[in-house]
């Protein structure tokens, strides 16, 4: 009998669960879009209840799609975009404010007010820098801002969770007895949690005054955790949790150190694996846990994160109407035979690694008459390889690794367009798996490792499968010439916001 495991999937557009059997090929997708929310600018919004809600669909559907009954089902494994803030009512299971997403800046005031000496307290715990992009400051802000929620929290009546303990809250029960829980890698980023005890520190609830009570249990990436309790799911165990960049890491067999992937979603994501070695990164990467299988030493992960790259193919299609649908970007790319010497910069929400800087905004540069849509088009996807190429010349430098490939995943994939530019650009060779979406595969990887589906890391190792292989054939020259104007362009983004 053949055994499937089912992936939840919410991402930062969109969430959707895909099915896959016991090769690690998916069989059946289900997927619909949630609404982001900007109030104001530097805000960015998302309703948790229209996730939930759109979490029940995309089970329910991709279950009749696969035509599938629970009992078919072995396991169930979750995956999520990571930092993002919810917080609710244990007793109603209403949010007391919309889910602040990993992209607000919003907090950018209170962070500014930390000491020298909390910052270097912050970072020695947790492997990570002061920045908006994580969880503790958004759980500050909701609990001043909104009116009772402080002292709702402080006698145990709110309950946080980055999106994988809300999921899963609702999943097993939510007022009715649904666990509150998370695992290392989720809390991981939270700023909260002591990333060498991998338990929430007391200090740092401190400095960010925020009550312990509200905080889930920190459980491992792959264990069973409890049982759905939906009806197209009902009994089905839960065993696996990943924030989404390490799924992406496990569905792409990036188990022992040295092995890494680049995640092309709506922000980019190159992780590293150090093994259980924790390694602090001096070139502006973070350290974070890259997964934990049942009471195994936690394997850890150095990081580049991209706030802008996917999401940037999106708002030339919502905010400028330059393209109808996203899988336009690369045909109206390739109406032209270069970038007409544009560069554009998408830090519209500063840029994360490896510069960390909150005051940087979006920039347009090198424009002339000569320049068209077509111009832009392929400057936007050409700044998703440039900023990978900086994050990948900090991990060199961290690790004194020099890449000879470079393994992708995620939609930005498929297009060659964007794949034969990063090679270029890299001088490396860039790898596509067969299954793109290894964000969902590794969820359902830990999962069904917890299940006994596959029997160790080395089964999963076997399913995996190329699609194509790009190589370089840009000269160094060219590629020296290209990467001196897009630093100038990086340049110019810098010291715009207060």
């Amino acid at each position: 009998m053949s055994k499937y495991v089912l992936a939840l999937d919410n991402g930062t557009t969109s969430t959707r669960a895909i099915v896959f059997d016991e090769t690690g090929s998916p069989i059946a997708t289900s997927q619909r879009e949630h609404r982001q929310i900007f109030p104001r600018q530097g805000w960015v919004e998302h309703d948790p209840v229209e996730i939930w809600t759109n979490a029940e669909w995309a089970i329910a559907s991709v279950i009749a799609k696969a035509g599938l009954m629970p009992q078919d089902i072995s396991a169930i494994g979750l995956t999520n975009q990571r930092e993002t803030v919810f917080v609710w009512d244990r007793h109603s299971g209403r949010p007391v404010y919309n889910a602040i997403v990993w992209q607000d800046t919003r907090t950018l005031p209170q962070l500014n007010e930390i000491s020298p000496e909390q910052a270097e307290t912050i970072s020695a715990l947790t492997g990570l820098p002061v920045a908006t992009y994580f969880s503790a400051s958004k759980i500050a802000w909701i609990l001043d801002q909104v009116p009772g929620a402080r002292t709702a929290a402080a006698r145990g009546d709110l309950l946080f969770g980055t999106a994988d303990s809300w999921l899963v809250w609702n999943l097993t029960g939510g007022s009715r007895g649904g666990i509150h829980i998370t695992d290392v890698t989720n809390a991981s980023r939270t700023l909260l949690l002591d990333i060498e005890t991998l338990e929430w520190s007391s200090d740092l609830l401190d400095i960010w005054d925020i009550p312990r009570v509200m905080l889930p249990e920190v459980r491992s990436s792959s264990e069973i955790f409890g049982s759905a309790h939906l009806r197209s799911i009902e009994g089905v165990p839960i065993a696996g949790i990943l924030g989404d960049q390490q799924a992406a890491a496990f569905g792409q067999a990036a188990f022992e150190s040295g092995e890494s992937k680049n995640t092309y979603g709506t922000g980019n994501f190159l992780l590293v694996n150090t093994g259980t070695e924790l390694v602090r990164s001096t070139h502006g990467l973070i350290s974070t846990v890259a997964y934990r299988c049942g009471d195994e030493p936690a394997r850890y992960a150095l990081e580049g994160s991209i706030a802008v790259t996917g999401s940037l193919v999106q708002w030339l299609r919502d905010n400028l109407g330059l393209i109808e649908r996203s899988e336009e970007i690369e045909e109206l790319a390739l109406s032209v035979a270069d970038n007409g010497g544009t560069y554009l910069v998408p830090a519209f929400s500063g840029l994360y690694a490896p510069y960390w800087r909150p005051d940087a905004r979006g920039a347009l540069v090198g424009l002339t008459s000569f320049v068209n849509r077509g111009h832009i088009a392929r400057a936007a996807l050409e700044s998703t390889a440039f900023q990978t190429r900086d994050v990948m010349s900090a991990m060199t430098a961290d690790t004194a690794l020099a890449p000879t490939l470079l393994r992708v995943d995620g939609g930005m994939t498929r297009n060659n367009l964007l794949m034969q530019f990063q090679a270029d650009i890299l001088g490396v060779s860039v790898v596509r798996p067969r299954v793109i979406e290894t964000t969902a595969l590794g969820a359902a990887y830990a999962a069904g490792l917890a299940t006994d589906v596959w029997r160790d890391r080395e089964e999963l190792r076997t399913h995996a499968r190329i699609d194509r292989k790009f190589e370089p054939s840009m000269t160094r020259d060219e590629r020296d010439a290209r990467l001196a104007r897009w630093a100038r362009a990086v340049e110019k983004s810098l010291d715009w916001s207060d």
